[in-house]
């Protein structure tokens, strides 16, 4: 279970599970544009002086010069983004350096088309107004998506974050003697799973939801906990995980017995 958020901003897993995904900010997104852009711009100069060299060499008439010109333009404003954004799986060189990497609205991988049209649009509100009708729409909705984005059903989202170290739960010291004579063998798994995805992410969560979503899992486990004893909920949330933790391993153990005495050999082995 997790912190309620706006629906709006969830991505949901074919079992309706909330994913924790998150957009890039808007600074850290206009920043990765800009970058693009420089790019974007590096590019055409380098055919600005490529053009001299061929002007000043007589390979180039006017005629030839005004459509070289021109498809520089579109390679460099148009052709390099799709290219480096479908190459690259929903990034580029910008998305890179902050982190982001462009999907569809419902987390899926977003292809050509959503590359084409985010480019297209890209020319007239990124180049052509120098990033301000993209400054404006992406600092008025929720997930910084700028007009190509609305228009393509993309968004920006985060994918450098930071690696979550796995929470092993330890017996608290004043559940010693109850976890002697407790039973939590009825426990169903679903629940289980819950509740150990809960003490993993209890410490990022606010106190108030913490303590509502303790209460709420404690509530449902305790038809199945025998003796409910007299502490804190999350405490005994914790306390129910390890004893099924110590009832998994002692149930892998004793069928590697089993399988031992079966073989005549150590499994293994």
């Amino acid at each position: 279970m997790s912190v309620p958020i706006d629906a709006s901003d969830e991505v949901l897993s074919g079992e309706a599970v909330a994913i924790d995904v998150q957009p890039v900010g808007f600074l850290l997104r206009a920043l990765g544009a800009l970058i693009d852009m420089v790019l974007g711009f590096a590019v055409f100069i380098l055919w600005l002086f490529l053009r001299i060299w061929l002007l000043d060499a007589g390979v180039l008439d006017d005629a030839t010069d005004r459509i070289a010109t021109v498809a520089a333009l579109v390679v460099s404003f148009v052709v390099l983004p799709i290219t480096m954004e479908v190459a690259m799986k929903g990034r580029s060189l910008g998305k890179l350096a902050v982190g982001g990497r462009i999907v569809r609205v419902d987390g899926g991988a977003a292809g050509f088309r959503h590359a084409f049209i985010r480019a297209l649009l890209g020319v007239l509100e990124i180049y052509g107004t120098f990033g301000g009708i993209a400054v404006l729409t992406g600092a008025f909705n929720a997930r910084s998506q700028r007009l190509g984005d609305l228009v393509a059903g993309t968004y920006s989202q985060r994918v450098r974050t930071p690696r979550l170290v796995p929470l092993v739960p330890i017996l608290p010291p004043e559940l010693g003697g109850w976890a002697q004579i407790a039973d939590v063998a009825r426990l169903p798994d679903r629940l289980a799973r819950r509740i150990s995805q809960f003490l993993q992410s209890a410490p990022r969560m606010v106190p108030a939801a913490r303590a509502r979503v303790a209460q709420d899992l404690l509530t449902e486990a305790m038809p199945y906990v025998s003796p409910m004893p007299p502490a804190h909920p999350e405490a005994v949330l914790i306390g129910i995980t390890v004893l099924r933790r110590e009832r998994e391993r002692r149930a892998l153990e004793n069928s590697d017995r089993r399988a031992e005495k079966l073989t005549g050999r150590r499994v293994g082995v």
